[in-house]
């Protein structure tokens, strides 16, 4: 009996602590653009599956597309947008269910459903010469978009990601407490995903305003199933990961420029020198105050990073600095 009351203190506990946090969420039952922090055009692309993807499409000149990961969305670049438009075509799409976008009835949220969706867009927009950005989820993500149309893929700026199945246990573990029936139900109880992430994936804390609007995609209830199914992936799409494994060495003659937060908890300096062996024409830049989400904390030095790096490796008529 003693035993037993040991056990359900604290379960009891967890259960209260959820309750006052299901009561008490502040998440807003609707969502509105904060015009101010993301002052750009919206544009949609009806998809086949009866989706409809957001994207922005900001600037002229070389093209790069921006991929985000989970739970944000094309919001996070906001400032690299700010930074570059005045030298590059900035597009940046938000993955079926997050952000702007709509799901089709079909949409499972994995990640092969996303890396079709912005394969849709790369073809309908008729994009060439790309640069993508990846990070988080966007990794396999945008690999699986670069695997499938190769020709019309120039180069990468990868951030924190990864490329491969999950080998690391703490990364398992991760997987399944977000990606299990905790991250479920905290996610349906008060957005406690988007929550954890956007507090311990940034060193610099986000303002109340900039919080909004990563919890606003997912303010009904109904809608938060992708925050946790995305860390549920981690290991469910085993498959999925073993094939960019295996086919990425075909995109290795690509230049790569590593942008890694050095403060991340998820991806750390095995998955960076990984990425460095993977590709011999790689170009590092160590970012010292940053964290998981390098886009909030260091967009400054991204940009002047991605400016000289692109110079560098494509140099073209004109001068982008």
């Amino acid at each position: 009996m003693k035993a037993l009351v040991i056990i359900l203190i604290p379960v009891a506990g967890i259960l209260a602590f959820y309750a006052y946090l299901y009561i008490s969420d502040p998440t807003p039952y609707s969502f509105e653009v904060d015009r101010d922090l993301f002052p750009y055009e919206p544009h949609f692309l009806q998809l086949k599956n009866g989706g409809r993807l957001h994207y922005i499409d900001e600037g002229e000149g070389p093209t790069l597309l921006l991929l985000h990961g989970n739970p944000t969305w094309s919001f996070l670049y906001r400032d690299i947008v700010a930074e570059l438009k005045d030298r590059f075509r900035l597009v940046a799409p938000d993955y079926p269910g997050y952000g702007l976008s709509s799901t089709g009835e079909e949409h499972d949220f994995k990640p092969l459903e996303h890396a079709r969706a912005i394969s849709e867009l790369v073809r309908k927009l008729d994009l060439n010469d790309v640069v993508i950005m990846v990070q988080d989820w966007g990794g396999p993500i945008g690999f699986r978009v670069a695997l499938d149309n190769p020709k019309r893929i120039r180069g990468f700026v990868i951030g924190n990601t990864w490329a491969w199945p999950l080998e690391r246990p703490g990364q398992k573990g991760f997987s399944l407490l977000m990606g299990g029936l905790p991250g479920r139900f905290g996610a349906w109880c008060c957005n406690m995903v988007v929550r954890f992430f956007m507090s311990k994936g940034v060193a610099n804390s986000l303002s109340s305003r900039e919080l909004a609007m990563y919890l606003g995609p997912f303010a009904r209830r109904e809608s938060r199933a992708p925050t946790h199914l995305a860390p549920a992936q981690l290991r469910d799409a085993h498959r999925f990961l073993q094939e960019i494994h295996e086919k990425l060495p075909t995109l290795a003659n690509r230049p790569v420029l590593l942008t890694w937060g050095l403060q991340d908890f998820a991806f750390r300096d095995p998955e960076r020198t990984r990425f460095e062996e993977l590709f011999p024409r790689h170009q590092t830049l160590v970012l010292e105050n940053a964290a998981h989400f390098i886009q909030e904390d260091a967009p400054q030095e991204i940009s002047a990073a991605i400016t000289e790096w692109y110079g560098k490796y494509f140099p073209a008529p004109g001068n982008l600095h």
